[in-house]
């Protein structure tokens, strides 16, 4: 895993917390704790091999990022979504991404186009690992590094404030595309072609693979417009 950095700019090996934060996460997002389930805090002392004071609060840093809710007297479960939240969640994200396409592209530097090239280059390697939680947060770091090429610091601003909310939209869709469309190879393939298009400066063709990128899978599974769906 990697290591943290110091104040002074060398490198510190993580401490127990943040490697219990990385590995509960990673497992959020692959899906292994479905939304609603309780995590169980003498299972996971076992399974990450930590006592319990580093393990809650990594539990409490999970909770801060909304991933997780604490119930009094309960304990703690996975964050779960209900429709009209993926609803929202995809409908803004589709209108945030859509509007960074038709202002930077043709992308005037480059270079901005870097960092995504690094994180579709992660997703390569997460897909080859099969490490699913990996996968989807290398896949936000792709989407957020895009948003870049407007060059518009209040629209990435608005993109990282729901980046959790995003994550756990981003899993749900992994789990369903991988279910019932295509495998992890494939998934990050549809990444590299829109890049792809990004790069090749033809805004039309990009904001069309845009359209299909993948909010068709997420508003089948569970993101319909709330009109359109009976109650829950």
């Amino acid at each position: 895993m990697p290591d943290a950095a110091r104040e002074d700019g060398r490198l510190r090996s993580p401490s127990l917390v943040e490697l219990a934060v990385e590995a509960i996460r990673k497992r959020i997002l692959a899906g292994d704790f479905a939304p609603g389930e309780r995590l169980i805090e003498e299972r996971l002392t076992q399974e990450l091999a930590i006592s319990r004071p580093p393990l809650r609060e990594a539990l409490r840093l999970l909770e801060n990022e909304g991933l997780i809710l604490t119930r009094p007297r309960r304990g703690s479960f996975v964050a779960t979504l209900t429709s009209q939240d993926v609803y929202e969640i995809v409908t803004l994200r589709s209108a945030l991404e859509k509007t960074a396409f038709e202002l930077g592209i043709p992308v005037r530097h480059p270079e901005v186009l870097e960092p995504a090239r690094r994180a579709l280059a992660e997703m390569e390697r997460c897909a080859d690992a099969q490490d699913r939680g990996a996968l989807v947060l290398a896949g936000y770091a792709f989407h957020s590094n895009l948003i870049k090429i407007a060059e518009h610091r209040r629209l990435e601003w608005i993109y990282g404030s729901v980046q959790q909310q995003l994550l756990l939209c981003m899993s749900r869709n992994l789990i369903a595309r991988e279910k019932f469309y295509e495998d992890l190879h494939e998934h990050v393939g549809r990444h590299r072609t829109l890049l792809d298009l990004v790069a090749s400066g033809d805004q039309a063709a990009a904001l069309a693979e845009l359209a299909v990128h993948g909010e068709r899978s997420f508003m089948a599974t569970a993101g319909k417009r709330p009109t359109d769906r009976t109650a829950d």
